[in-house]
């Protein structure tokens, strides 16, 4: 068996039991522990990138205030709304 194609997931005990108590109804140890590895690297991605662009910024000088970031987010999200059928 391919252990990356396997679903069996092998926890110690205790780790396994904390987990299975917490399940929601219907919700399988299997999704539970994918959701929380999707989170976990969804998190190790952001952080590289936050950290890639501190270094950009460093590196080239250029820093932009939050009052400019949020401005573009804003300017998106109209454009995106205006652009939403009705």
């Amino acid at each position: 068996m391919n252990p990356a194609n396997s679903s069996t997931i092998d926890l110690v005990p205790d780790l396994r039991a904390a987990a299975e108590s917490v399940l929601r109804d219907g919700e399988t140890l299997q999704a539970f522990v994918e959701g929380a590895m999707r989170a976990r690297i969804e998190r190790r991605q952001f952080i590289a990138r936050g950290l890639a662009s501190a270094e950009e910024a460093r590196r080239t000088g250029v820093y932009y205030t939050a009052e400019e970031v949020l401005a573009e987010l804003r300017a998106k999200l109209d454009k995106a709304r205006a652009a939403k059928p009705k």
